[in-house]
C-alpha cells in the first residue's frame, strides 16, 4: 500500500490556520505532518495552499483525531470494522492509536516512539537478523531501522492497522530508501507464520501482543516454545506485558510471562513495562 503524502490536520493545526488568516497573515508556517517537518503555508481568502495543492479551511474537525484530505474533505483517519480503530495525536508528534477507545501504545510519560526507541535498544539490533511479531503502527521497526538492524521481518494481523500506517508519517515504509529493503512487513497471523521460520534463524526478537484477553494465544506456552526455536543461543528478546494493577485483575502478568519463557529455555529478568529475557 503506498503511503499518503498529503496535509494532516487536528483541530488545534487547523484552529492556527484560521487564526492566521483572519490576523491578516499571508502565510503560515508549522507541522502538517505531526512533527516530523515544519512546512510553509500559502493562506488565501478562500482555501489554503500546500506543496503546490489548494485545500478549503476545515471548520469542524472532531478534537482528540487526525484528519486527512480525502480528494474531498478532511476525513477522520479511521475506520470502523467490527470495532472503531483510529489514529489519535498525541502532545509529542507520533500518534498512537486506539481500538474501541483503548490506546494500544504508551504515551502518558513520553512519546510512544521514544518509548519504543528504549525497549528497541534492550535486544541491540545493529547488524542483527530480527523477528518484530506484532507490528502495530511500526515504531519497533523503524527504530530498529534506525539502530542499524541487517533485517526485520514484521507481522501485523490487523489489515486497519495496515492502513493506519499508510496515513502516518511516522511509521516506517518497506518501500522507501531509507528502509534499504531491510524491512519485509507482512498481513499474517504470526502465531501460525512462525511456524515457516527456521530453527535459530533469528538473531533478536520483538514481542508486543495486545492484552491477553484479545490475544491470549501469543502468551501461550505452545508460542513461547516458538518463540525459543526460532532465536538462536544468547539470542535477546524484549516481551512487552504492561504493568496491569495486580490487586484489580488478580494476575501478575509479567511474572507469569517470566514463568512461561524460562520454562521455553530463556533466562528473564523484569525490565522497562515487560519482561527481557535471553535463550539460554
Amino acid at each position: 500500500m503506498s503511503h499518503y503524502s498529503g496535509p494532516l490536520l487536528t483541530r488545534p493545526i487547523a484552529g492556527a490556520l484560521l487564526a492566521a488568516r483572519d490576523a491578516g497573515a499571508g502565510e503560515w508556517i508549522g507541522s502538517l505532518d505531526l512533527g516530523r517537518s515544519d512546512d510553509s503555508v500559502v493562506l488565501q481568502a478562500d482555501a489554503w495552499q500546500w506543496r503546490g495543492q489548494r485545500y478549503p479551511y476545515p471548520h469542524k474537525l472532531k478534537d482528540r483525531t487526525i484528519h486527512v484530505w480525502d480528494g474531498d474533505e478532511f476525513a477522520p483517519a479511521a475506520r470502523f470494522a467490527g470495532a472503531l480503530i483510529k489514529l489519535v495525536p498525541t502532545e509529542w508528534g507520533a500518534p498512537t492509536f486506539e481500538i474501541d477507545g483503548i490506546k494500544m501504545l504508551p504515551t502518558s510519560r513520553q512519546s510512544p516512539f521514544e518509548d519504543a526507541r528504549r525497549k528497541v535498544a534492550l535486544v541491540e539490533p545493529r547488524g542483527k537478523v530480527l523477528l518484530d511479531t506484532c507490528g502495530g503502527l511500526g515504531y519497533f521497526a523503524a527504530c530498529c531501522l534506525e539502530a542499524g538492524v541487517a533485517r526485520i521481518h514484521s507481522f501485523e494481523k490487523n489489515a486497519d492497522v495496515l492502513w493506519l500506517r499508510t496515513l502516518n508519517p511516522w511509521s516506517p515504509d518497506p518501500d522507501a530508501p531509507a528502509s534499504g529493503g531491510r524491512l519485509q512487513l507482512a498481513h499474517a497471523d504470526v502465531s501460525q507464520a512462525i511456524m515457516q521460520f527456521a530453527d535459530a534463524s533469528v538473531d533478536a526478537l520483538l514481542h508486543d501482543p495486545p492484552r491477553f484477553g484479545i490475544a491470549g494465544e501469543l502468551y501461550s506456552q505452545a508460542f513461547y516454545d516458538q518463540l525459543a526455536r526460532v532465536l538462536r543461543r544468547g539470542g535477546r528478546l524484549f516481551h512487552y506485558t504492561g504493568s496491569p494493577n495486580k490487586l484489580t485483575s488478580g494476575r501478575d502478568v509479567p511474572r507469569e510471562v517470566s514463568r512461561r519463557l524460562e520454562k521455553a529455555g530463556f533466562r528473564t529478568q523484569l525490565a522497562l513495562d515487560g519482561v527481557l529475557a535471553a535463550r539460554r
